[in-house]
């Protein structure tokens, strides 16, 4: 017991100097709950193995009092953490419960049955909520005991395991029942340990319930060969000690007798004596509780001589890194209040620095600032029930209770403003979360500026004074900040600016202009064409009267064309105001690159122009809206089919010449030879 007493002073010394490499506050008086106040796992001892193999009886028996419930079919149902105070000026008897602050003397039957209560009424629920106990005792070592769930339940996985046993200095406790040491090579339990420790260097092994294998030789000479170091491979490089686990129970049944305050040394001695007659060629000092506890503290001792060397190296650099400080900022200058003021101001401006780096360059949380306004801010106004406001019946009200300034005209502008006004109210809401987040961030873009200054990392007082400082400030603006953005939308709301109509007006009329610049536009491209087709008709041609023919000719066959054509290639219009106009256009394809008549219905209100193969068809094979269209004048490709049409009339009258006038040849050959 007082080889643990020393370790755990060691452990504090450890502790200390893990803080100092940190640059971290060492006060043991500080009431930081960061990362200045960091617990230590050098006496954090986990136990580990399945349903029924003794965990909590092994744990109370470390304890000195049945606290922990016990029973064959998992009384342990949620990880239950106990932090264990020595106090030699307590009775054996006694039980010192300390919550937050306060300290109160309770019963070891009492905290049995307060923890089987609780686990019972969280059996139902995941077992991941931990349990914490905080007790003071004059029997127990100064360690913290975790008791685990069976590993065999449903409900316990690896990673609720690893939440414990992945810190590299707590000791693991591999608990197997007596009656299966034959098969420990194949225990989860120790498999587990493996995992997390290799080497075997911060494992102990407990074999409990020796007394229920007394006959059975098989399984008492497996645990004496694990005594000896003598098993499988796999845990003959680890400690194993022998264990009873009902010595508690032993001195609980003889605390009412003579002599009651040394009853449980009493049964740890009966329990080492038990043992010795059972497994009579195991070595004495792997046998008890007694030997439990030694071995917990070599196992303690062993990883505090392997960080030791890492935090003396660390140790001696910070020194170093502070003999240098000292030298550049002179021995004189910090023992004088100007000196002190200086270095003071100084480091204010190195957090200035790196707080306005993390907000312009997004360091850190500093992005998160931008995605306040750009992301969160306009998606809680685009949630805002506006529809509710911006319903037609709604707007209809508003028109038409309205008489504007002029109170015989009818004019909806009184109206509509109000609308406006009871639109922006809406906006307070979303303006004050928008300043609550950015507050949250700037805060926390504090913290990380100070821990990020190298400076005030040398004083850590000055560091929690500069955050708290700071922190108020930021308080203090929220406040302001709401207030500035609430008086900005009551501003808004006040005064809501005749542009805002005008601008209504003129982008209509610019809708307006725009549509009668597309009916011009349309109009005049059939002008053209048909002047077109005129002019190339009346110009003239290279293959003399017969390649072109003329305008009569030309006149007779349009005609003509325009007879054989049918009566639906004409525009035709529907709707009570006309707005839908349909007729035959050609269509330009994109998989042939060729014109083809399609059927066009132009809706002018919707700005929507559909078309369909033939006149009869119900379903639009593609929609167009006219909107997202870009107007161009038609490139004169538009006129190649006649263009065609004109170079094979000339080829043909070409060809028709030649052949004349080699007919001509030939008769005159023919009118020589005769």
């Amino acid at each position: 017991m007082e080889a643990i007493e020393e370790l755990a002073q060691l452990s504090e010394s450890m502790r200390q100097a893990a803080a100092l490499l940190a640059d971290e506050d060492v006060d043991e008086n500080s009431t930081s709950s960061g990362s200045s106040r960091r617990d230590s796992t050098f006496l954090n001892v986990v136990a580990l193995g399945n349903v029924g193999a003794g965990k909590s009886a092994v744990l109370n028996s470390l304890i000195g009092h049945p606290v922990l419930p016990t029973g064959e079919n998992g009384a342990t149902r949620a990880p239950i953490s106990i932090d264990l105070q020595r106090d030699g000026a307590l009775s054996s008897k006694s039980i010192i419960l300390q919550i937050d602050s306060k300290s109160q003397q309770v019963s070891a039957s009492a905290l049995r049955h307060s923890l089987q209560d609780r686990l019972s009424k969280g059996s139902s629920g995941k077992s991941r909520d931990e349990i914490g106990l905080k007790l003071r005792t004059s029997t127990a070592p100064p360690l913290k005991l975790i008791d685990l769930p069976g590993l065999d339940q449903r409900s316990m996985d690896e990673s609720l395991v690893s939440e414990y046993g992945e810190h590299n200095d707590a000791i693991l406790l591999v608990i197997i029942p007596a009656a299966q040491a034959p098969e420990v090579a194949s225990s989860r339990a120790l498999r587990l340990a493996k995992e997390y420790d290799g080497d075997g260097t911060r494992i102990v092994g407990v074999i409990s319930k020796i007394d229920q294998a007394a006959s059975d030789q098989k399984a008492l000479a497996a645990v004496q060969a694990l005594l000896l170091n003598q098993g499988p491979s796999k845990a003959s490089d680890m400690p194993w000690v022998a264990l009873i686990g009902q010595s508690v129970s032993i001195a609980s049944s003889q605390s009412g007798s003579v002599g009651s305050e040394n009853s449980l040394e009493t049964a740890w001695r009966a329990e080492s004596e038990s043992l010795k007659s059972i497994l009579t060629g195991a070595p004495p000092s792997k046998l008890g509780r007694i030997a439990l506890v030694d071995a917990l503290a070599q196992q303690i001792r062993n990883r505090m001589k392997v960080r030791v060397p890492n935090l003396l190296s660390g140790l001696q650099g910070k020194s170093q890194v502070v003999q240098d400080e000292l030298v550049r900022l002179g021995e004189q200058l910090v023992q004088s209040a100007e000196g002190t003021r200086a270095i003071a101001l100084e480091l204010c401006r190195e957090f200035e620095d790196k707080f306005l780096q993390h907000i312009t360059s997004g360091e850190g949380s500093g992005w998160k600032i931008v995605a306040s306004f750009e992301g969160n801010f306009p998606n809680r106004i685009k949630q805002l029930p506006l529809d509710r406001h911006f319903d037609i019946n709604n707007v209809k009200r508003l028109v038409l209770e309205a008489d504007g300034y002029q109170p015989y005209l009818i004019s909806p502008e009184k109206g509509l403003r109000s609308l406006i006004k009871g639109v922006l109210e809406l906006a307070k809401e979303p303006s004050r979360l928008c300043v609550d987040e950015v507050h949250r961030v700037l805060v926390d873009i504090v913290s990380a500026a100070a821990n990020a200054t190298p400076g005030l990392g040398r004083y850590p007082p000055f560091k929690r004074e500069v955050v708290a400082i700071a922190s108020s400030a930021l308080d203090v603006f929220k406040s302001e900040a709401k207030k500035m953005v609430v008086a900005l939308v009551d501003m808004e709301r006040a005064f809501v600016p005749p542009q805002h109509f005008i601008r209504l007006v003129q982008r209509r009329m610019e809708r307006q202009r725009r549509e009668e610049e597309l009916k011009t536009r349309s109009s005049k491209k059939g002008q053209d064409a048909e002047q077109g087709i005129l002019n190339r008709a009346t110009s003239p041609q290279t293959g003399g009267p017969q390649a072109g023919g003329s305008l009569k000719t030309l006149k007779d066959k349009s005609d003509k064309s325009e007879k054989d054509a049918p009566e639906a290639s004409g525009l035709k219009t529907a709707g009570p105001e006309g707005e839908i106009t349909a007729g035959f256009l050609l269509k330009k394809s994109a998989k042939t690159n060729g014109w083809s008549k399609r059927w066009f219905v132009l809706n002018e209100k919707t700005g929507k122009l559909g078309y369909t193969k033939k006149q009869e068809e119900r379903h639009f094979r593609g929609v167009i809206t006219l909107e997202e269209c870009n107007v161009e004048e038609a490139p004169e490709e538009e006129d190649q089919p006649l263009q065609r049409v004109q170079r094979i009339r000339r080829l043909m009258d070409q060809i028709l010449e030649k052949a004349v006038l080699s007919l001509k040849l030939l008769a005159r050959f023919h009118i020589k030879l005769c």
